[in-house]
């Protein structure tokens, strides 16, 4: 079974590096993002704020690293959305795998893009705020691992599940701004409840900010590399594994589905 998902996931990265400059180009992308927009940012918040979040810097640069993982762990839905569309699944079943072989590697290969295109941004975080220990750096990558799992399981859901690109990436800019936006990725969670408790955000909108996976996995890089201001909590490991094995099976579930028809 091992040799099946191995194969699928080898495909899925030779369509990956298909992209590479665009990739390079992504990712010097947002690394501008954070050395100009963060560092704008930086200098135009209160001083208190500032000082409450350890500066803007370096509050999102874990987020940042986050949000790459997330785009980039989506891709694989734009993919398959395109091989359901042109009817190439048919050409998955003459495969010498079986329908569970190519449902997890597709999950799998995804997550791994994820990571591996995370990579150079979580470096950049470690050499800005300092390298965690041992133990951390296992955990931070455990954590980002089951997440990007998570996310090529959503993405993979969404893809087998819309019929035409135009739906595919409306169902994907609501994901994303939703995820993006109702987290901790660009403004501290402790903001957010506060807002809501002033009645200035929904309710429903602070509680998903509270459960987002990307909320769970941005804060515990920060609390590892910011401890002064953020705290660990086994929770947030909880929330993240709970997303992941939600989405991965529902996701190879769906997909296996999908090669039946």
């Amino acid at each position: 079974m091992m040799k099946g998902i191995i194969r699928m996931v080898e495909h899925d990265f030779r369509n990956f590096f298909r992209y590479k400059w665009w990739l390079v180009g992504l990712i010097s992308m947002n690394l501008a993002d954070l050395f100009i927009m963060a560092i704008v940012y930086n200098n135009i918040l209160f001083p208190t704020l500032s000082a409450q979040i350890g500066g803007y810097f370096n509050f999102f640069a874990p987020g940042l690293a986050v949000t790459g993982l997330f785009a980039s762990a989506f891709m694989i839905g734009r993919e398959i959305n395109m091989e359901r569309r042109r009817e190439v699944h048919h050409y998955m079943l003459s495969l010498p795998m079986t329908r569970f072989e190519l449902a997890i590697g597709r999950v799998l290969s995804g997550g791994l893009r994820g990571m591996l295109y995370m990579s150079p941004l979580l470096l950049t975080c470690f050499i800005f705020l300092g390298f965690p220990t041992i133990w951390q750096l296992l955990l931070i990558l455990a954590v980002l691992f089951l997440l990007a799992v998570g996310i090529s399981g959503l993405s993979i859901a969404i893809a087998v599940s819309t019929s035409s690109l135009e739906k595919f990436i409306t169902a994907r800019g609501l994901v994303y701004y939703t995820l993006f936006f109702c987290s901790s990725v660009f403004y501290p969670l402790s903001l957010i409840q506060d807002l809501g408790k002033s009645g200035k955000f929904p309710a429903a909108l602070v509680t998903l900010a509270e459960i987002n996976p990307l909320t769970s996995a941005s804060d515990m890089i920060r609390s590892f590399l910011l401890p002064g201001h953020y705290s660990f909590s086994y929770t947030s490991i909880l929330s993240v594994a709970a997303f992941s094995a939600i989405f991965a099976l529902g996701a190879a579930f769906a997909y296996m589905k999908l090669l039946e028809r």
